[in-house]
């Protein structure tokens, strides 16, 4: 059983740490987490906005949006604030369970957060391999509409290249690849924006409804359903991993981080929800992309200009996937990696090659095996950023730095905590009951994922 290293890291400690030494070295600066950051939050994902408006209309959707926007840079923020208060005392954190544990001072609060962010961070690798054998399948079915590869096949592929980049030691050596990310998200974005106005305007459009289900009790469910969409769209769950890749002292990096961050989530999540929206109304599907290649009729955009948004999200799905993988990495590392022996000794490249090869395959298994896991996900969004984005950050804070109960801090920490508490909860009840509505349409190995 692990022990508990609740009084966070001294440098002997970490010398002894495989997981801290090698996975999640600290050897990068600000522009290095903002990089991180974005990859991990602004993701293809952002395609699902139109349709997470379409359960909630323009009023509520806006408003949902900027609230779920402003109320994660805040919480963000929080716990930046915390670990820069536990490094101050010397006490730093790397990792988000150990600093749960030490803050709330309860050893079940260490297994909460590992159990909760495991069950995020594969189901998000599990997505991205499933969503870039989609994006493969979509262009060789454009080349090749009858062609014999089926969606395994194409997981199979994603799965190769994800084995070959999960080799890369540690968190920090990714920097590089989530700029490129990054860059990669104001592509794709900037392409289905124009895409959308263009749609919009063409006379092959649906035409545009923007109604509401009249039946009270199905409006309402719809509009939990996509406030749980838009707080899985801006969760991470693993700041402070990100936060640990930092060279010390962290002190104030992560929020000039978070600002490079949100400035790229304001400039894709508006452009896309709202474009997308206005476009196509409650037509427009959970992959706007698909909205704009409809199966029947006319392609509602340039096919090169389509063709390259999908390569983009294609790319970027690989970044996102390395980056939520090193939490399992850092698990591994620390149980079978010798730190005194170099990072790329036999003794170390070897089972860290096995151990990262058979996850990524339990990963693509999976992915194949449920082309029906954005539901899946809908539940585990609910389950699981939500508390580890909008209620724990809050708690953490309240017990390192006591803000008076008379405080506006105070009230606002704790309306925050009831407020997502109350929407996890008929978030998560309503993603199931939308998996069990779904669950006549699955089909275990199946080509066609379900919408």
């Amino acid at each position: 059983m692990e022990t508990l290293e609740t009084n966070g890291y001294s440098d002997a400690q970490r010398d002894d740490d495989a997981g801290a030494a090698f996975v999640l070295e600290s050897k990068g600066n600000w522009r290095h987490a903002g990089f991180h950051l974005t990859t991990a939050i602004v993701g293809p994902t952002i395609l699902t906005l139109p349709y997470a408006f379409r359960g909630m209309g323009w009023s509520l959707g806006l408003f949902s949006l900027t609230v779920t926007a402003a109320v994660t840079f805040y919480s963000y923020y929080l716990m930046s604030k915390v670990l820069d208060h536990c490094e101050k005392a010397g006490r730093r954190h790397i990792r988000f369970r150990e600093l749960a544990a030490d803050v709330l001072g309860s050893g079940w609060m260490f297994y909460f957060v590992i159990c909760v962010q495991t069950a995020v961070n594969t189901g998000v690798s599990i997505g991205c391999i499933l969503l870039a054998g989609e994006c493969l399948e979509i262009m060789y079915s454009s080349l090749y509409p009858h062609g014999p590869l089926k969606l395994y096949q194409f997981i199979a592929m994603v799965t190769v290249v994800m084995i070959l980049l999960s080799q890369l030691p540690s968190f920090h050596s990714l920097r590089y690849i989530s700029l490129a990310s990054l860059l990669l998200s104001l592509g794709y974005s900037s392409l289905v924006v124009i895409a959308c106005i263009r749609a919009g305007y063409s006379r092959n459009a649906p035409p545009k409804d923007y109604s509401l289900e009249p039946k009270k009790s199905i409006r309402m469910f719809d509009a939990f359903a996509s406030i749980s969409i838009l707080a899985s769209l801006l969760g991470n769950g693993i700041l402070p991993e990100i936060q640990a890749t930092v060279a010390p002292p962290a002190t104030g990096k992560m929020v000039k981080g978070l600002v490079m961050c949100y400035c790229v989530v304001f400039v894709t999540f508006y452009s896309t929800a709202i474009s997308g929206y206005w476009a196509f109304g409650n037509k427009a599907s959970s992959n706007i992309l698909k909205t704009l290649m409809p199966d029947e009729g006319p392609s509602l955009a340039p096919t090169w200009q389509l063709g390259l948004a999908v390569i983009f999200v294609l790319l970027q799905l690989f970044a996102i996937g390395l980056v939520y993988s090193q939490v399992a990495y850092e698990i591994m590392e620390k149980k079978s990696a010798d730190v005194k022996q170099g990072v790329f000794s036999k003794r170390n490249l070897v089972p860290r090659l096995l151990l990262r090869t058979v996850y990524m395959v339990c990963c693509a298994f999976f992915a194949a095996m449920l082309p029906f896991f954005g539901d899946i996900n809908g539940v585990v969004g609910a389950i699981g950023f939500i508390p580890l984005d909008f209620i724990l950050p809050m708690l953490l804070y309240h017990m390192t730095h006591n803000p008076p109960k008379t405080s506006l801090t105070f009230w606002l920490n704790a309306s925050i905590v009831v407020v997502f508490t109350g929407t996890g909860i008929l978030g998560a009840f309503s993603s199931v009951r939308k998996l069990v509505l779904d669950a006549k349409k699955f089909k275990l190995f199946s080509s066609d994922v379900v919408d």
